[in-house]
């Protein structure tokens, strides 16, 4: 008996402990299941693509240079004995801008013109002279050779009255040549020469470059492999050209192609072009570096998004595209351009489709996503440029 309720402890006890152990393990087993709750949803910024008019651009770096410039020198040395201009003012063809003493070429003029008056009074006399013995002549009181030297003389003077006309016409000119002009409208640079000075026909610098600013050239150049298409565009009529900033924030001006150059350049591979602009602001300055953009055509019906959209993997470009299920699945798509932060696409894409265009960083394809706006849009999308540009 004894024996027997020992038997049914132990029975009892392993029953015990087996129960314990099967509650052990199907808590266990529960903890699995508990645990398998749908992951969170990530946070993106998302856009939607759009169908417009697009331009396509071709881009370029140029250098601006004045649509005219001259330097202005003087044709005779001389004094300078008045600067009528200032530095960097604006100024117009045939304003003055400075004289030289014009006392000497005066002095010039004026005996250069008594010259003339004193042979133009002598062969007034010859001519008197021979209009004399050409009657005595005929009657034989005067020689044939007394004649032909009068005649001689009448000539010598004629000849002389021009020589004297001509030496009054170049004194006249030197004498111009003192009151330095504009040649051009323009605006003046810096004086390299100060009032008093003796100024000469060699000197280098001259007085003053005059460079003219309206309208002013852009010359910029684009990869030789476009060349053929720039050609075909111009021959359909005049293309035109947008000036940018170098950073490319600021427009400074729209203007018209001029000419394409005559030969490509073989060491760099590129053609050189020139653009001239109204520059109505003066936002374009000679020497300046900007920006160009020569617009070939405007694509109608182009399909757009925003630029950050744009991913790069091994198979090339690609975006993540945003399911009726609010999860996101990877597709390639074919860029033409990006402009002024907005990607045009050639195929992958089709209007009004929805896709993420910041917070690609944490996506997974089949991941499922919840939409930002207003001031969280913003700040993910300032995290997300900070993340890309992260090694």
């Amino acid at each position: 008996m004894r024996t027997a309720l020992v038997s049914v402890g132990i029975l009892l006890a392993v029953g015990g402990g087996l129960g314990l152990a099967t509650d052990e393990y199907l808590n266990v087993a529960a903890k699995p299941a508990e645990a398998a709750v749908a992951p969170p949803s990530v946070p993106v910024v998302a856009g939607i693509t759009k169908s417009g008019d697009v331009p396509i651009y071709l881009r370029g770096v140029g250098t601006v240079i004045a649509y005219n410039n001259v330097i202005v020198r003087s044709q005779i040395t001389g004094q300078l004995v008045k600067i009528a201009f200032r530095q960097g003012q604006a100024v117009k063809k045939g304003d003055l801008l400075a004289v030289i003493d014009p006392r000497p070429y005066q002095a010039q003029l004026d005996q250069a013109i008594a010259n003339r008056d004193r042979d133009q009074a002598q062969l007034v006399n010859a001519q008197a002279n021979l209009n004399r013995y050409l009657p005595l002549q005929q009657k034989g009181f005067a020689t044939p050779q007394l004649v032909d030297t009068q005649k001689a003389q009448l000539g010598q003077l004629q000849a002389m009255v021009k020589s004297d006309e001509a030496v009054i016409e170049e004194a006249r000119t030197n004498l111009s040549y003192t009151e330095l002009s504009s040649p051009i409208n323009g605006v003046t640079g810096i004086r390299q020469i100060d009032d008093g000075n003796i100024i000469h026909p060699t000197d280098v610098n001259g007085l003053v470059d005059v460079t003219q600013i309206q309208p002013i050239s852009l010359i910029f150049t684009l990869p030789q492999t476009e060349f053929v298409e720039i050609q075909q565009e111009m021959a359909k009529g005049s293309l035109t050209v947008l000036a940018y900033s170098q950073d490319n924030k600021t427009k400074l001006d729209v203007g018209k192609l001029d000419l394409v150059d005559n030969q490509i350049v073989q060491t760099t591979g590129t053609i050189r072009l020139r653009a001239t602009f109204p520059n109505a602001k003066h936002l374009m300055w000679p020497g300046e570096l900007v920006n160009a953009r020569l617009l070939l055509e405007t694509r109608p019906n182009g399909l757009t998004i925003a630029a950050s959209a744009i991913q790069q993997g091994q198979n090339g470009s690609f975006v993540w595209v945003i399911g009726r299920n609010e999860a996101v699945q990877t597709r390639s798509v074919t860029v033409a351009q990006i402009s002024d932060g907005q990607a045009l696409i050639d195929s992958g894409l089709k209007a009004d489709e929805t896709v993420v265009v910041a917070g690609q960083y944490r996506l997974q394809p089949d991941a499922l996503v919840h939409e930002l706006h207003g001031k969280a849009a913003q700040e993910a999308d300032l995290q997300s440029s900070v993340e890309e540009q992260l090694p």
